[in-house]
């Protein structure tokens, strides 16, 4: 399977508003696309299909025979090796994940697993803006190019992210040991008025014996990130996500926004999803041994009826780049959730340093005083 980052604008025809023959665009939090010239709208068919979970074994060894695979071309970052197709009216544009300008040039193609299901964004670059611009705001030390950067609307990049997500049930084989406290009591020396004397007290003792199991599990979504361009510790801090208003996959919420195609494979993003259940299986495991304690030998775990989904959520992105390292802030498409990297002001710091050092200096004469 190709492991290609991708980032791609949708790959349909250009929806044309009739009214000013502009581009129509998916507005956020509504179920149509506007144009943004004249103001016109389209109302977006909402589809009634189920989401179909793939069987992933028959699609792993069936893929390039998969009916839903399809090709994306693409143009690649010198800066960070991302790939991206533009609108065929641009000539150029900037990364979305790490700024780096980027002009068209040869493309290339892939073959990517097609999304099942998307979840739409649901508030809009306003909206996202004042989010940012909160988050920047309550940042200590921050550098000042940082807080001006904040001040660019158009530095934030609407963007959909891969995501996989995982069902399976699970049989594990589990051997270990079960932890009993109880009361037990001891005698001790220590010094009383210059003497030696004996006391008892009563102390905890635990008695571990073996023990050996069979527990069952079932797993339902468990989600996996696809991406590898983005920092995985930040992208899951903008959970949860609105799950429950996930739509079947329709191009025309791609209308006006970027795509980021799988980094992360299907079997890779299974193993990511096994660490997850695994944490699941453990607690299981303690449970089933019961007692007051559990230690954990061996386990034997087999994943049966796996199935998949490939979705896109949406995230707000901004990449700034300070000092030759790049930082990106994210915000969840949905919620408004932020979270990111930032730089320091060590300027900043060293001054607030010495302010401090100055304080304490006055407050010590004034007390000689």
């Amino acid at each position: 399977m190709s492991q290609e980052k991708v980032i791609s604008e949708t790959i349909q025809k250009d929806i044309v508003c009739k009214g000013c023959s502009g581009k129509l665009q998916f507005a956020p939090g509504t179920n149509h696309l506007k144009c943004p010239s004249c103001g016109m709208e389209n109302e977006i068919e909402v589809s009634t299909k189920v989401f179909e979970e793939l069987d992933f074994e028959k699609f792993v060894n069936e893929f390039e025979k998969g009916a839903d695979i399809h090709e994306v071309a693409t143009i690649k970052c010198q800066g960070c090796g991302a790939q991206t197709t533009f609108n065929p009216s641009v000539v150029s544009d900037a990364c979305p994940c790490c700024g780096s300008p980027l002009v068209v040039k040869d493309a290339t193609s892939s073959h990517a697993i097609k999304p099942a299901a998307i979840l739409p964004f649901a508030i809009d670059q306003n909206k996202a803006f004042e989010d940012f611009g909160s988050w920047i705001k309550n940042l200590w030390f921050a550098p000042n190019k940082l807080k001006r950067y904040a001040q660019q609307m158009e530095k934030l990049t609407g963007l959909y992210i891969p995501y996989w997500t995982y069902d399976s049930n699970t049989s594990t084989d589990y051997a270990g040991e079960r932890g009993d406290d109880y009361q037990d009591t001891e005698t001790y020396t220590t010094t009383e008025n210059g003497e030696s004397v004996s006391k008892t007290r009563s102390v905890t003792n635990t008695r571990w014996s073996s023990v050996s199991g069979h527990v069952d599990n079932l797993f339902d979504d468990v989600l996996v990130v696809a991406s590898k361009s983005l920092p995985e510790r930040h992208v899951e801090k903008l959970e949860p996500w609105e799950l429950e208003n996930i739509q079947p996959f329709n191009e025309s919420y791609l209308s006006g926004f970027k795509t980021e195609s799988y980094q992360v494979d299907l079997k890779e993003g299974f193993e990511d999803a096994k660490i997850k259940m695994n944490e699941v299986i453990n607690s299981t495991v303690c449970k089933d041994i019961g007692g007051d304690h559990q230690r954990i030998h061996s386990l034997n775990t087999v994943y049966n009826h796996i199935t998949f989904k490939h979705i896109l959520l949406p995230i707000w992105i901004s990449a700034y780049m300070y000092k030759d390292k790049v930082y990106r802030f994210l915000i969840n498409g949905r919620t408004g959730k932020v979270d990111g990297e930032r730089p320091y002001s060590w300027i900043k710091i060293g001054l607030a340093a010495l302010v401090v050092v100055v304080i304490i200096i006055g407050v010590v004469l004034l007390v000689r005083k």
